[in-house]
């Protein structure tokens, strides 16, 4: 069995919050694989099915960012599950909008929600780090997790969401490396062989040969020509 806990804040207020990227990826899994419905248990919002030959808990806790480590550690114990059977997806300022990372192990980076699952389970668990990008200056880095995303991360964000769906049982099977492939064909496609060929360089055209030049206009006189032809 494996965990899969989406960081954010609950309410229709922050549901589209950057910081919220985490319950948007649990949303979709969900979805696209057909878990059963959403329901409240262990402070949080779980939902089960399977991926692939696993089965898998969703939980989204509702205890706010800062407090995530009290639903996560509630959901273990009853599951009687160890670190390393728990992935948490979470926002990461220092990714490029649209790129993934896995890691296990290591600090929280300041990162609140991790810091909290840190206090309570330890730090040797799963981590997908879902990129944002950054606003450039720490001041602005509140204001910026705490809003919403703009409509041109649509694109990118979606290509995303479709990704982590598609490589989900991969991901929940142990596969670090197909995992990240999966997405990698939602977020960087190879292009096609006829794009490649339409891309390629154009073979120099072979220029015309010249025209032969043109013979000058004959200005003789007529007599001047009957003389040269006895020459």
């Amino acid at each position: 069995m494996q965990l899969f806990v989406g960081l954010g804040n609950p309410g229709a207020k922050y549901a589209q919050n950057r910081h919220n990227i985490g319950f948007m990826v649990l949303d979709r899994i969900a979805a696209d694989h057909g878990f059963a419905p959403w329901r409240s248990k262990f402070q949080g919002q779980v939902s089960e099915g399977r991926l692939g030959g696993d089965r898998v808990i969703l939980l989204k806790p509702e205890t706010f960012m800062n407090l995530s480590g009290q639903s996560v550690g509630e959901a273990m114990r009853f599951y009687k599950l160890e670190p390393d059977e728990v992935t948490v997806f979470h926002d990461e300022l220092d990714l490029a909008p649209g790129r993934l990372k896995v890691k296990t192990g290591g600090g929280h980076a300041g990162h609140n929600g991790l810091r909290s699952i840190h206090s309570h389970i330890g730090e040797a668990y799963h981590r997908v780090r879902l990129g944002i990008g950054h606003p450039g200056r720490k001041e602005l880095v509140a204001g910026y997790v705490l809003h919403d995303f703009a409509k041109a991360d649509e694109d990118w964000l979606d290509d995303l969401m479709r990704g982590v769906s598609d490589g989900a049982a991969h991901l929940a099977n142990g596969d670090a490396g197909r995992f990240m492939n999966a997405v990698s064909q939602r977020t960087a496609p190879p292009r096609s062989s006829k794009t490649a060929k339409d891309d390629a360089p154009k073979p120099a055209t072979e220029r015309p040969a010249p025209k032969p030049a043109e013979p000058a206009p004959d200005t003789r006189s007529p007599l001047e020509r009957l003389m040269d032809r006895f020459k």
